[in-house]
């Protein structure tokens, strides 16, 4: 990430909505706010594939204890930033459901795969999309489900400004396609 080009084009914003970037309180703005896309931007530097490679611990379960049974893990707080607007997306919460095939994964690293797909320019659909790519390839398991659900600030502080719209999206890969069970272990509780 070119912190140094954010600095520069951050100035000039300032520059462009009025503002002068040398005043006391602006003058080491530039800089605090590069270092603050280069955080809470970093999965931009991953692939999916290297995201599952970085965060694919996984673990045999042992002859007999497979049982079929889904892993779920719920409530995963994110939060990634709208390609259209560059906004926030923000109080989302991520449920991650898959069917175990042999191995498990690390159940910090379910909400690690979460965050760092997240940190990237998203829309909350593709999010999901890449989350269970990611979590297929670390399981190697086809049956996959997410849901996440959000709110975006391009729809709360700015346009219709309606603060309650809550955005609600799931991918549903394998068995979660067509298995009804497996669906409702998405669904709120």
């Amino acid at each position: 990430m070119d912190t140094k080009a954010i600095e520069y084009h951050v100035r000039e914003i300032l520059k462009a909505i009025g503002e002068d970037p040398e005043r006391e309180g602006l003058r080491e703005t530039p800089c605090r706010v590069a270092k603050m896309y280069e955080e809470m931007l970093a999965g931009t530097g991953y692939s999916n594939h290297e995201i599952a490679e970085m965060f694919g611990k996984t673990f045999e379960i042992p002859d007999g204890e497979q049982t079929g049974s889904a892993i779920v893990m719920r409530d995963i707080t994110v939060f990634s930033y709208c390609e259209h607007h560059m906004a926030l997306m923000y109080d989302m919460q991520v449920s991650v459901a898959y069917v175990p095939r042999g191995r498990v994964l690390g159940l910090s690293k379910i909400a690690r795969i979460c965050d760092m797909a997240a940190r990237r320019l998203q829309l909350q659909e593709r999010l999901g999309h890449d989350i269970a790519e990611i979590i297929s390839e670390a399981t190697d398991s086809p049956d996959v489900g997410i849901r996440i659900s959000g709110y975006h600030s391009c729809m709360t502080a700015r346009g219709i400004r309606n603060i309650s719209a809550q955005t609600v999206t799931k991918t549903l890969c394998g068995a979660f396609k067509t298995d009804i069970g497996l669906q409702g272990l998405l669904e709120e509780k």
